[in-house]
């Protein structure tokens, strides 16, 4: 004789009928390594970065993580598929990390700009930065390829250690992403900082998805799409990242 466990089929039901998001696709989670720091991302995953990915992620069905990392340690786990993606990097890294896939939709444009306290120079390019002791992180590939030979340079693994050397005098100028350095110097209460302007460089930044989701790569790509299309991006920018362009030292 069979007999029915009324309960249990009542809750298999719910999670049948329940158990997709509101786009019908199944709830999966996914661990994104990051290197970006506030406002940009945090742990608490309120950062720019962070609130846009959730809510492009969760319109496919998926939920997000975002976990800290050193720079080349975050590249470097992602292409290992010790997590499933990097966050935020620049494009065509997949030639280098074969194992990751741009997601071809900006996530943001990110500026690499020059802080300093003594040094006043115009930039006009790389080789600006020739005359001076200049410190940035490893792993950030852009500036591995284009900070010249200077008098010296300075490689470090961590914000902590660039505004370190800089306000301890040690180096003439640092170059790093300019909202990472604003929400620094906001958090630290840093005094006699400046910004060179303009930027040694602008780049559209993208995410990477591990190659075993290269499946959702067209669908993340349509749903960061839609949310600049609807104002969404935009309304999240003016959120987090805009009260960091006030001040002394703005956009």
């Amino acid at each position: 004789m069979i007999t029915c466990n009324r309960p249990l089929v009542f809750l298999l039901l719910f999670l049948i009928q329940f158990g997709t998001t509101r786009d019908g696709y199944a709830e999966n989670r996914l661990v994104i390594n990051t290197s970006m720091t506030s406002p940009l991302s945090n742990t608490t995953q309120t950062g720019f970065l962070d609130l846009v990915l959730q809510e492009a992620l969760r319109k496919i069905g998926y939920t997000v993580e975002s976990v800290l990392l050193p720079a080349e340690r975050s590249l470097i786990n992602a292409n290992a598929g010790q997590a499933d993606g990097e966050q935020l990097r620049i494009a065509r890294l997949q030639k280098t990390y074969p194992n990751l896939i741009q997601v071809p939709e900006p996530l943001i444009d990110m500026e690499f700009v020059v802080f300093t306290r003594m040094a006043s120079f115009e930039v006009k390019h790389w080789d600006s930065l020739k005359p001076y002791a200049v410190a940035f992180n490893t792993g950030w590939k852009i500036l591995e390829r284009n900070v010249p030979d200077t008098a010296e340079k300075i490689l470090l693994n961590n914000e902590y250690q660039l505004f370190s050397v800089l306000m301890n005098g040690r180096t003439d100028v640092i170059i790093y992403s300019r909202w990472l350095g604003l929400g620094y110097i906001k958090q630290h209460q840093l005094t006699g900082i400046k910004i060179l302007n303009p930027p040694l460089a602008r780049r559209k930044m993208y995410t990477y998805l591990h190659k075993k989701y290269q499946n959702l790569v067209p669908k993340l790509a349509k749903a960061l799409r839609a949310m600049k299309s609807d104002g969404r991006y935009q309304t999240l920018f003016q959120q987090t990242l805009s009260p960091y362009c006030e001040g002394s030292l703005s956009c």
